[in-house]
């Protein structure tokens, strides 16, 4: 019975401690080291940690400075863009949240590719907080990629400060409580 014990409190520990190893980090904040400038924050577009200038990753603009995470700092939303080689142009809203250790980049939420930005503002619905409202002008459903962009849209988004991933807001849902 005793190596029945024994043998089942080496299995627990041994779990115990391949859990604690496997487990990841608290958030992609506390890996990341801030930059001095918003613009020189790391951004994951497509994946990859990448800065403005590698890549083909450059600064479109559109921006619009906020408080995305309610720490009573100033952030900052604003468009990239990044061109791959082919005759595309891939447009990103991104956010560069303002921490003590400096500006920490968001992952990237494609917009669209050859899009027409509009404005970038809050969200003007009372219920939508910290959510930012990236308008655009795309092709309609059907329209060559050679057409020029005349449809109005809008990304309604808000930044989980813990993944450092937008989630996407449907305005004005039906489910909403009033």
């Amino acid at each position: 019975m005793s190596k029945l014990l024994i043998g089942f409190f080496l299995v627990t520990v041994a779990l115990a401690v391949g859990f604690y190893l496997m487990k990841p980090s608290a958030g992609k904040e506390t890996q990341t080291v801030g930059a001095s400038d918003y613009k020189d924050a790391t951004f994951i577009i497509e994946g990859k940690p990448l800065k403005i200038g590698e890549a083909g990753v450059r600064y479109f603009g559109n921006e619009l400075k906020t408080d995305l995470d309610g720490d009573g700092r100033e952030d900052v939303a604003f468009i990239l863009t990044q061109e791959r080689g082919g005759s595309g142009t891939f447009f990103y809203a991104v956010a560069a949240l303002n921490t003590d250790r400096g500006y920490v980049g968001s992952d990237g939420y494609l917009l669209g590719d050859r899009i027409a930005p509009q404005s970038t503002n809050v969200s003007q619905n009372p219920r939508h907080k910290y959510v930012v409202v990236f308008n655009y002008a795309d092709r309609a459903p059907g329209e060559p990629m050679t057409t020029r962009p005349s449809a109005g849209k809008s990304a309604y988004l808000k930044l989980n400060p813990a993944a450092m991933q937008w989630g996407v807001v449907v305005p004005d849902f039906e489910g909403e409580s009033r």
